[in-house]
Formats: C-alpha cells, sequence, structure tokens
C-alpha cells in the first residue's frame, strides 16, 4: 500500500471525514454548509476538511469570499483503484477456493 492509499483510508476513517465527503459526493458546498448541516462547528469542519484536501480526496476553489470545496475525481479514481486491486485479488482466491476438488467428488 502506497502513502496515499493509506493517508485516504485513514483520512475516511473517522466518521465526521466521512460524512463530511459523503454530503460533498452529493454537490460542492461551502464549510458554512456543510457546518450548517453536520453537528461540528464550522473551525472543526475546516480542520476535517484540510486532513480530506491532503489526502487528495477533495479540492477547492474560491467563489467569491467562500471556499467551494467538492470531491476530487482524481484522488477518488486512485482510491478506488487500490480498493479495485483488493477486490480482484478477493475475488481471485475465491474463483481458486470454489474450482477445487472437495473431497469425495475427486
Amino acid at each position: 500500500m502506497s502513502t496515499y492509499e493509506a493517508t485516504g483510508l485513514t483520512a475516511l476513517a473517522d466518521p465526521t471525514r466521512r460524512a463530511i465527503f459523503e454530503h460533498l459526493a452529493e454537490r460542492p458546498r461551502a464549510v458554512g454548509e456543510l457546518a450548517d448541516e453536520l453537528p461540528v462547528s464550522r473551525p472543526a469542519v475546516s480542520q476535517h476538511l484540510k486532513v480530506l484536501k491532503d489526502a487528495r480526496l477533495v479540492v477547492d476553489e474560491p467563489v467569491g469570499t467562500r471556499r467551494v470545496y467538492q470531491v476530487d475525481p482524481q484522488g477518488l479514481r486512485l482510491l478506488r483503484g487500490y480498493l479495485d486491486h483488493f477486490w480482484d485479488q478477493a475475488l481471485a482466491a475465491y474463483k481458486t477456493a470454489v474450482e477445487q476438488p472437495t473431497k469425495g467428488t475427486e
């Protein structure tokens, strides 16, 4: 596992960050909107967004006096690639196990 995948998984392990990420998956939002929708303060939302941004799961863009955050499609693709690799390994192991002859059917 590369540092990136570890950082992405670690960032999403926190329930509050995961909730923020899920809200941003619906549509882009500013910090104030997220704070209004979640039971955390605006400074706490900002701290969680910094972790998500450092993990390359979200990006931000200035819009007037606000910063609007959205899911980073490239970062999400990288994390999905890691998870797909894991899933492919699990399916291959399952296929091998299923295709093994069982006692009495050899």
